[in-house]
Protein backbone atom coordinates (compact mmCIF):
# COMPACT_ATOMS: atom_id res chain seq x y z
CA UNK A 1 0.00 0.00 0.00
CA UNK A 2 1.64 2.89 -1.29
CA UNK A 3 -0.95 5.80 -0.79
CA UNK A 4 -3.82 6.95 1.04
CA UNK A 5 -7.20 8.89 0.56
CA UNK A 6 -9.40 9.32 2.71
CA UNK A 7 -12.87 11.08 2.44
CA UNK A 8 -13.09 14.39 3.38
CA UNK A 9 -14.31 14.66 6.91
CA UNK A 10 -18.45 15.20 7.26
CA UNK A 11 -19.60 18.48 8.30
CA UNK A 12 -21.20 18.89 11.71
CA UNK A 13 -24.67 19.58 11.72
CA UNK A 14 -25.76 22.84 13.73
CA UNK A 15 -25.40 22.27 17.00
CA UNK A 16 -24.11 19.10 17.04
CA UNK A 17 -20.61 18.60 17.68
CA UNK A 18 -18.44 20.47 19.68
CA UNK A 19 -16.42 23.31 18.41
CA UNK A 20 -13.32 21.99 19.35
CA UNK A 21 -13.98 18.38 17.58
CA UNK A 22 -12.48 17.38 14.59
CA UNK A 23 -15.36 17.60 12.29
CA UNK A 24 -16.12 20.95 13.45
CA UNK A 25 -12.07 22.50 12.85
CA UNK A 26 -11.68 20.55 9.52
CA UNK A 27 -14.45 21.06 7.87
CA UNK A 28 -16.01 24.07 6.04
CA UNK A 29 -18.80 25.57 6.17
CA UNK A 30 -21.62 24.00 4.43
CA UNK A 31 -22.61 26.11 1.24
CA UNK A 32 -25.75 28.43 1.25
CA UNK A 33 -28.27 28.12 -2.34
CA UNK A 34 -30.68 30.65 -1.97
CA UNK A 35 -34.37 29.30 -2.87
CA UNK A 36 -35.12 30.01 -6.46
CA UNK A 37 -37.68 32.72 -7.69
CA UNK A 38 -41.26 31.48 -8.32
CA UNK A 39 -40.44 27.86 -6.09
CA UNK A 40 -41.44 27.53 -2.73
CA UNK A 41 -38.77 27.27 -0.02
CA UNK A 42 -37.67 24.10 0.91
CA UNK A 43 -38.68 23.02 4.71
CA UNK A 44 -35.70 23.62 7.02
CA UNK A 45 -34.13 19.84 8.30
CA UNK A 46 -35.46 18.60 11.70
CA UNK A 47 -33.17 19.97 14.58
CA UNK A 48 -30.61 17.65 15.86
CA UNK A 49 -31.42 15.04 18.17
CA UNK A 50 -28.24 13.35 20.13
CA UNK A 51 -28.53 9.76 20.66
CA UNK A 52 -30.09 8.51 23.18
CA UNK A 53 -27.94 8.38 26.53
CA UNK A 54 -27.94 5.50 28.89
CA UNK A 55 -29.62 5.85 32.50
CA UNK A 56 -28.08 6.64 35.19
CA UNK A 57 -28.80 5.72 38.82
CA UNK A 58 -31.25 8.22 39.61
CA UNK A 59 -33.56 7.38 36.41
CA UNK A 60 -31.66 10.64 34.08
CA UNK A 61 -29.71 9.90 31.19
CA UNK A 62 -26.56 11.12 29.91
CA UNK A 63 -24.87 10.98 26.30
CA UNK A 64 -22.48 8.17 26.00
CA UNK A 65 -18.41 9.51 26.52
CA UNK A 66 -16.82 8.52 23.03
CA UNK A 67 -14.07 5.20 23.07
CA UNK A 68 -10.95 5.89 23.63
CA UNK A 69 -8.44 5.09 21.38
CA UNK A 70 -4.45 5.03 22.73
CA UNK A 71 -1.83 5.66 19.36
CA UNK A 72 1.91 6.18 19.51
CA UNK A 73 3.50 8.22 16.93
CA UNK A 74 7.11 6.94 17.16
CA UNK A 75 10.20 7.62 15.21
CA UNK A 76 14.08 8.68 15.08
CA UNK A 77 15.32 11.59 16.52
CA UNK A 78 14.23 15.03 14.21
CA UNK A 79 11.80 13.07 11.99
CA UNK A 80 8.23 15.57 12.98
CA UNK A 81 6.47 13.57 15.89
CA UNK A 82 6.39 16.54 17.89
CA UNK A 83 5.04 18.20 14.78
CA UNK A 84 2.55 15.79 13.64
CA UNK A 85 0.87 15.34 16.94
CA UNK A 86 0.64 19.61 17.46
CA UNK A 87 -1.19 19.47 13.76
CA UNK A 88 -3.58 17.71 14.62
CA UNK A 89 -4.54 18.13 17.94
CA UNK A 90 -7.87 19.60 19.27
CA UNK A 91 -6.26 20.70 22.44
CA UNK A 92 -2.74 22.61 23.16
CA UNK A 93 -0.63 19.65 22.87
CA UNK A 94 1.33 18.83 25.94
CA UNK A 95 5.36 18.37 25.21
CA UNK A 96 8.23 17.97 26.86
CA UNK A 97 10.81 19.98 24.56
CA UNK A 98 14.32 20.88 25.86
CA UNK A 99 17.00 23.00 24.15
CA UNK A 100 19.72 21.70 22.83
CA UNK A 101 22.89 21.96 24.36
CA UNK A 102 26.29 21.18 23.03
CA UNK A 103 26.53 17.88 25.78
CA UNK A 104 24.53 16.50 22.57
CA UNK A 105 26.79 17.08 19.76
CA UNK A 106 27.80 13.99 18.01
CA UNK A 107 25.03 11.79 20.16
CA UNK A 108 22.06 13.52 18.50
CA UNK A 109 21.98 14.10 14.70
CA UNK A 110 19.03 15.94 13.75
CA UNK A 111 20.60 16.32 10.15
CA UNK A 112 22.72 17.96 7.80
CA UNK A 113 20.11 21.11 7.31
CA UNK A 114 17.80 20.69 9.85
CA UNK A 115 17.21 23.65 12.04
CA UNK A 116 16.07 21.99 14.98
CA UNK A 117 17.28 23.47 18.19
CA UNK A 118 14.86 21.92 20.90
CA UNK A 119 14.21 17.63 21.43
CA UNK A 120 11.46 15.50 23.19
CA UNK A 121 13.09 14.40 26.51
CA UNK A 122 9.65 12.72 27.65
CA UNK A 123 6.71 12.60 25.24
CA UNK A 124 4.41 14.31 23.49
CA UNK A 125 0.43 14.27 24.36
CA UNK A 126 -2.44 15.24 21.84
CA UNK A 127 -6.39 14.26 21.36
CA UNK A 128 -8.34 14.31 18.50
CA UNK A 129 -12.30 13.71 18.18
CA UNK A 130 -13.39 11.11 15.07
CA UNK A 131 -16.94 11.22 15.84
CA UNK A 132 -19.83 10.99 18.82
CA UNK A 133 -18.22 7.75 19.20
CA UNK A 134 -14.55 7.56 18.80
CA UNK A 135 -11.50 9.73 20.71
CA UNK A 136 -7.80 9.23 19.68
CA UNK A 137 -5.40 9.68 22.09
CA UNK A 138 -2.24 10.16 20.87
CA UNK A 139 1.22 9.82 22.60
CA UNK A 140 4.62 10.83 20.61
CA UNK A 141 7.53 8.73 21.75
CA UNK A 142 10.99 10.03 22.52
CA UNK A 143 13.65 9.70 19.36
CA UNK A 144 16.56 9.05 21.06
CA UNK A 145 18.28 6.02 22.15
CA UNK A 146 18.64 6.45 25.85
CA UNK A 147 14.94 7.11 26.29
CA UNK A 148 14.08 3.60 24.86
CA UNK A 149 13.40 2.61 28.66
CA UNK A 150 9.98 5.11 28.08
CA UNK A 151 8.77 2.95 24.97
CA UNK A 152 7.33 -0.33 26.96
CA UNK A 153 5.59 2.30 28.82
CA UNK A 154 3.99 4.30 26.45
CA UNK A 155 3.16 1.23 24.46
CA UNK A 156 0.86 -0.45 27.29
CA UNK A 157 -2.28 0.13 25.82
CA UNK A 158 -1.92 1.52 22.48
CA UNK A 159 -3.99 -0.39 19.75
CA UNK A 160 -1.46 0.94 17.04
CA UNK A 161 1.29 3.32 15.77
CA UNK A 162 2.71 5.61 13.09
CA UNK A 163 6.09 5.17 12.21
CA UNK A 164 7.29 8.71 11.29
CA UNK A 165 10.38 8.29 8.73
CA UNK A 166 12.92 10.70 7.32
CA UNK A 167 13.57 9.31 3.61
CA UNK A 168 16.94 10.94 3.75
CA UNK A 169 17.66 9.40 7.20
CA UNK A 170 16.44 5.67 7.10
CA UNK A 171 18.35 4.32 9.48
CA UNK A 172 16.91 6.20 12.49
CA UNK A 173 13.52 4.45 11.95
CA UNK A 174 15.23 0.96 12.46
CA UNK A 175 15.26 0.51 15.71
CA UNK A 176 11.26 1.80 16.19
CA UNK A 177 10.29 -1.12 13.66
CA UNK A 178 11.89 -3.25 15.23
CA UNK A 179 10.47 -2.58 18.71
CA UNK A 180 6.62 -2.61 17.31
CA UNK A 181 7.53 -6.19 15.28
CA UNK A 182 8.55 -7.31 18.66
CA UNK A 183 5.26 -6.39 20.73
CA UNK A 184 3.56 -7.75 17.90
CA UNK A 185 1.50 -4.11 17.58
CA UNK A 186 -0.06 -3.00 14.43
CA UNK A 187 1.85 0.15 12.76
CA UNK A 188 1.80 1.96 9.66
CA UNK A 189 4.90 3.96 7.76
CA UNK A 190 4.53 7.10 7.25
CA UNK A 191 7.12 8.57 5.32
CA UNK A 192 7.42 12.71 6.16
CA UNK A 193 7.74 14.65 2.96
CA UNK A 194 10.19 17.51 4.20
CA UNK A 195 9.64 20.51 1.98
CA UNK A 196 7.19 18.36 0.21
CA UNK A 197 9.99 16.32 -1.73
CA UNK A 198 11.12 12.22 -0.68
CA UNK A 199 14.50 11.81 -1.08
CA UNK A 200 13.93 7.58 -2.32
CA UNK A 201 10.54 6.91 -4.10
CA UNK A 202 8.22 4.51 -1.72
CA UNK A 203 9.34 1.35 -3.37
CA UNK A 204 13.03 2.16 -2.35
CA UNK A 205 11.93 3.05 0.76
CA UNK A 206 9.95 -0.19 1.93
CA UNK A 207 13.03 -1.94 0.09
CA UNK A 208 15.19 -0.41 2.61
CA UNK A 209 13.24 -1.22 5.58
CA UNK A 210 13.04 -4.85 4.44
CA UNK A 211 8.94 -4.33 5.33
CA UNK A 212 6.53 -6.73 3.72
CA UNK A 213 3.40 -5.76 1.84
CA UNK A 214 0.88 -6.29 4.67
CA UNK A 215 2.65 -3.36 6.34
CA UNK A 216 1.18 0.39 4.85
CA UNK A 217 3.60 2.37 3.64
CA UNK A 218 2.33 6.04 3.16
CA UNK A 219 3.53 9.55 2.14
CA UNK A 220 2.41 12.46 4.53
CA UNK A 221 3.28 15.84 5.37
CA UNK A 222 3.49 16.21 9.15
CA UNK A 223 3.05 19.91 9.48
CA UNK A 224 -0.90 19.63 7.74
CA UNK A 225 -3.26 18.53 9.46
CA UNK A 226 -5.41 16.66 6.68
CA UNK A 227 -2.60 14.47 6.12
CA UNK A 228 -2.10 13.79 9.52
CA UNK A 229 -5.34 12.70 9.53
CA UNK A 230 -4.90 10.12 6.38
CA UNK A 231 -2.03 8.79 8.04
CA UNK A 232 -3.83 7.83 11.27
CA UNK A 233 -6.70 6.33 9.56
CA UNK A 234 -4.51 3.90 7.87
CA UNK A 235 -3.36 2.90 11.24
CA UNK A 236 -7.16 2.97 12.81
CA UNK A 237 -8.00 0.61 9.00
CA UNK A 238 -4.42 -1.78 10.77
CA UNK A 239 -5.95 -2.14 13.89
CA UNK A 240 -9.56 -2.75 13.35
CA UNK A 241 -8.28 -5.58 10.58
CA UNK A 242 -5.99 -7.38 13.50
CA UNK A 243 -9.14 -6.64 15.96
CA UNK A 244 -11.35 -8.73 13.43
CA UNK A 245 -8.90 -11.12 12.61
CA UNK A 246 -8.03 -12.01 16.03
CA UNK A 247 -12.12 -12.06 16.63
CA UNK A 248 -12.92 -14.48 13.79
CA UNK A 249 -10.06 -16.84 15.35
Amino acid sequence: MDSVQSPDWPVAPQGALAANSAAARYSGPAPTTPPSIGRATPPAPPPYRPPAAAPTATGARRATPPIPVKILVAGGFGVGKTTTVGSISEIAPLTTEAEMTTAGIGIDDPGQHSGKTTTTVAMDFGCVTIDRSLKLYLFGTPGQARFGFMWEDLARGALGALVVVDSARLDDCYAAIDFFERAGLPFVIGVNAFDGQLAHDLGAIRWALAIGDHVPLVQFDARHRLSVRDALLVVLDRALERATREKRA
